[in-house]
């Protein structure tokens, strides 16, 4: 059926109410102004299809308003994704407008964590609950559990009357809180997966239409390429990150290439034109812009070289040096001491440890140019030892040869390496430090520290005569090899001489002004056991005036050096170094004399007039009378104290003493006879183990 058009004075109202967007119920006026007018019935009747028409116009409006709001804030939207810069503001920008748009009190996005197993509210906008704001939910729980499961959007008038979807007691409370009645829930779709959840609601039941629907689904729809851009923005930024950090890792290794590289190409060039030590550590400390020391082995920090010998590295020393040990083997070099670098990198690190191989090589090189002089400096002694009438002049001039002056006192030392045991303190008679007869630190006179005369001055292990267990020397063939290889390396610097001998090495060192054998002695022990990793044990001689002069002063000292090594073991005091003057009263024995074969019969006349007889008892009757004279003195001349220390009753020590009175004569225990016989004693056991 035809529409009537209305007459013009129908519409006039009706379009000024257009005009003005007047609200629906305006548009009732004019009609009833005409009713109370008493207006005609064709004039009622056409007001009313004006009105009919003004509103249809209305709401056409209205709606094109609308589409066109929506259509601005989905353009906004996508403005905002295309420049991308927050992802949280983004959501929140959506979420906004999801709300405004769709005339709701609260709108909210949730987003599935995988990790986790749920699904958490990561915008809001509108809420007033804390405990609505912080919901977690479990996967299919809810309204938007059921949005998630189907990718299809659900909404509800009244929430809690719904029977469509998982009521949880978390959820209901959370939503509760917050007072929502009625819910629209849109899946955020990528690809055919679901990763959250995009909600209009109201605190009040309402129906929500079909274009709202869609309308909050484009969001949701805006909402998931937001997401997905910020994800690959972020595994793009991510992968640029890792280019940029591997680039930078490529620069520095191609940097440590290129600055290893020169470091090689100088130290090459350094060993190609014969350079030293000392020459690598001026162009490691040009490199490292510091300063660079090369240190023999008795000046380098012993802490610091052995960290660095175990690691296999340059180790700090302090708060600003470096050391890089120098070694070769098992044995010691030196080391490289880089100074004033608080810190240093890898790079220079690596650089450091570089520089101290090639100059364990060059110290290798030098050592094995070194071995034919050193065969000659062997020689050389070996004459001195075996020639004594070589022809002075000639030993002058080959002892020039070596850089060496055998007209200025020298010291003869005799050396040899112990086993790794030696020095472990060792029970029962004669240990050190034990209670038995003649130890170490007994309180009979003539014991070491002891308040006799002629006292030791200590011992480490076990006794010259009891069961104590003195180490044995380790002279194996390796040993001896180390040995000699460090000797011959001391006698180089020092300007002696070194050889091998009698199973241990033998040395010839200058003497210098102000020092003292028995120093020398100590020191070389120390230098000696430092380089070869292992206790070396030194005997000196007293000073040779003049090797070249008197050749003959060499074989003696020689063979006092060799007798001092043996008492030295004797005593428990293996890893020592010492000279006859060191031993006290015991030096007379050790001494000997300048002119050959130590003088030793006065001492062997006096053991025997002084307790002879108890000694020549002893091997025709297998007694043991000699051990209970070595307890009884050391137990302070207490018959108690010397059946504990031999392990017997009281009355056997009293029988064997009193064959000892019948022996020696009664005075036997008088301070003075006493004296003599632990002296004779002493004697006694440390005459045989040096060879008289």
């Amino acid at each position: 059926m035809p529409v009537t058009m209305p007459d013009d004075r129908s519409e006039a109202p009706y379009l000024e109410l257009l005009v003005r967007g007047a609200p629906a119920e305006a548009y009732e006026r004019p009609v009833l102004r005409a009713r109370a007018d008493k207006a005609p019935a064709d004039r009622l009747a056409a007001l009313e299809r004006a009105k009919l028409l003004a509103l249809r116009v209305r709401g056409e409006l209205e709606g094109r308003r609308r589409r066109e709001a929506e259509l601005s804030a989905l353009y906004e939207t996508a403005h905002d994704l295309a420049g991308l810069r927050d992802l949280d503001a983004v959501l929140q920008a959506i979420v906004q407008r999801a709300r405004s748009l769709l005339g709701t009190e609260v709108a909210y996005l949730t987003l599935n964590d995988p990790t986790a197993g749920d699904t958490y509210m990561r915008v809001t906008d509108g809420s007033v609950s804390a405990r609505f704001q912080q919901l977690r939910l479990g996967m299919g729980e809810g309204l938007g559990g059921l949005v998630a499961q189907t990718a299809r959007p659900y909404v509800t008038e009244s929430y809690f009357h719904d029977p469509r979807f998982q009521h949880t007691h978390t959820i209901d409370a959370g939503v509760r809180d917050e007072g929502l009645v009625a819910i629209l829930g849109v899946p955020l779709l990528l690809g055919s997966g679901v990763i959250g959840v995009l909600f209009a609601a109201d605190r009040r039941a309402r129906v929500f239409e079909r274009e709202q629907t869609a309308l909050l689904g484009s969001f949701a729809a805006h909402a998931a390429v937001a997401i997905d851009t910020a994800h690959l923005l972020a595994e793009t930024r991510t992968a640029l990150a890792e280019l940029e950090a591997a680039n930078e890792i490529i620069r520095d290794r191609s940097r440590v290439i290129e600055r290893a590289s020169e470091v090689h190409d100088r130290l090459t060039e350094l060993v190609l034109r014969g350079g030293g030590v000392h020459d690598v550590a001026d162009a490691v400390a040009e490199v490292l812009s510091g300063s660079v020391e090369f240190l023999e082995v008795d000046e380098a920090p012993a802490a610091a070289v052995d960290r660095s010998r175990a690691d296999g590295h340059a180790v700090r020393d302090g708060e600003e040096d470096w050391v890089a040990a120098v070694s070769a083997g098992g044995e010691l070099l030196g080391a490289l001491v880089l100074r004033g670098h608080p810190r240093l990198d890898p790079m220079d690190q690596r650089t450091l440890e570089r520089a101290a191989m090639v100059t364990s090589l060059l110290q290798l090189a030098r050592r094995s140019a070194g071995e034919a002089e050193q065969r000659v400096r062997g020689e050389l002694l070996d004459d001195l030892l075996d020639t004594p009438d070589r022809e002075p002049r000639l030993l002058r001039e080959r002892a020039a040869r070596l850089r060496a002056d055998l007209d200025t006192p020298h010291v003869v030392l005799a050396a040899g390496i112990e086993a790794p045991d030696t020095g472990t303190p060792a029970a029962g008679p004669g240990a050190a430090h034990g209670s038995g007869p003649g130890g170490a630190h007994g309180s009979g006179p003539g014991g070491a520290h002891g308040s006799g005369p002629g006292g030791i001055s200590g011992s480490r292990s076990g006794g010259a005569y009891g069961g104590g267990s003195g180490g044995a020397p380790a002279e194996d063939a390796e040993g001896r090899r180390r040995l000699w290889s460090a000797a011959s390396h001391l006698a180089v610097t020092r300007h002696g001489l070194a050889a091998t001998r009698d199973g241990g090495t033998v040395l010839l060192l200058p003497l210098a002004d102000g020092d003292t054998a028995d120093a020398l002695a100590r020191r070389t022990a120390r230098q000696l056991g430092t380089a070869v990793h292992a206790a070396v044990t030194v005997g000196a001689s007293a000073p040779v005036p003049a090797p070249a002069a008197r050749p003959g002063e060499v074989a003696a000292g020689y063979a006092e050096a060799r007798r001092c090594l043996a008492a030295l073991r004797v005593l428990g005091r293996a890893g020592e170094g010492a000279a006859a003057e060191d031993f006290g009263f015991l030096g007379l024995l050790l001494a000997g004399t300048r002119e050959g074969a130590p003088d030793g019969t006065g001492v062997q006349d006096f053991v025997t007039r002084t307790v002879g007889a108890v000694i020549d008892y002893d091997e025709r009757r297998g007694t043991e009378l000699i051990r209970t004279l070595d307890a009884y003195f050391a137990g302070g001349m207490s018959p108690a104290r010397t059946k504990d220390a031999l392990h017997v009753h009281v009355n056997t020590v009293a029988q064997r003493l009193e064959r000892v009175g019948r022996l020696l004569g009664p005075d036997w225990q008088s301070p003075a006879r006493s004296l003599e016989i632990q002296l004779a004693l002493r004697l006694h056991r440390l005459a045989s183990a040096v060879g008289y």
